[in-house]
Order: C-alpha cells, then sequence, then structure tokens
C-alpha cells in the first residue's frame, strides 16, 4: 500500500495519510476487514513520528472508517453507504466553495456559474 507524503503542502502529515486511506477505503482499494499497517510500521516507513500515525488511525476510527483490534492492529471498517454518501457530499462541497471563490475572483455572477454547469452537463447526456 503506497501513501505518499507532501512535506511541502502546508497539510499536516497525519492528514494527507487520512486522506489517502480514507479514499482508498471509499473506494474499495482497500476491502472490508483488511489489516492495515501497524502504527510502527507505517512511522517507519514513511520516516514520520508513531503519534503522527497514531492520530491518522485515531481520526480514521473517529469516521467510522476503521477499527481496532487491542492488541492486534487496525482493520478497515464496512463500507456504510451512508458514509460514503456523506463523504461525497463533503467533497462536493469543497469543491463547490472552490468555484464559488474562484468565481468571485473572475466577477461570476451566479446565472454564469449555472450556465457553465448546464453546459458541461448537458456534455455528458
Amino acid at each position: 500500500m503506497q501513501i505518499w507524503i507532501d512535506n511541502r503542502s502546508g497539510v499536516p502529515i497525519y492528514d494527507q495519510i487520512c486522506s489517502q486511506l480514507r479514499e482508498k477505503i471509499l473506494s474499495g482499494e482497500l476491502a472490508e476487514d483488511t489489516m492495515l499497517p501497524s502504527i510502527r510500521s507505517l512511522a517507519k516507513d514513511l520516516h514520520i513520528s508513531v503519534i503522527t500515525t497514531k492520530r491518522a488511525y485515531e481520526e480514521l476510527e473517529k469516521e467510522g472508517l476503521v477499527y481496532t483490534v487491542a492488541g492486534k492492529g487496525c482493520y478497515v471498517g464496512g463500507r456504510n453507504p451512508d458514509r460514503i454518501r456523506e463523504e461525497g457530499l463533503r467533497q462536493m462541497e469543497e469543491h463547490l466553495n472552490a468555484v464559488h471563490k474562484l468565481a468571485a475572483e473572475l466577477g461570476l455572477d451566479r446565472e454564469e456559474v449555472f450556465a457553465m454547469y448546464d453546459t458541461l452537463a448537458e456534455m455528458d447526456e
């Protein structure tokens, strides 16, 4: 399993790990009940602190994407359809926020943005 860390991105390392693992879990690349690398092993492979890796796994566990078995390790949780939908909506919100900011910078009004969206939607039909 490949995880890439970009020390120049400005995004916290634990967040980079979470994002990449989240994507792999939600896409099905990591199947349910797949054992993840141990906290120490992942930290060693990425040349980062064990604390950073632990925080990433804890964040994913809060989201219900992984679960921990005491003395055994962390595993991929079930692919909850509601959670997958919620994650998709969150990602759409981020993209729409970026579109909103860019439109404001370009001086585009709401109608112009929706016209662009309609044009793109028609191209997919």
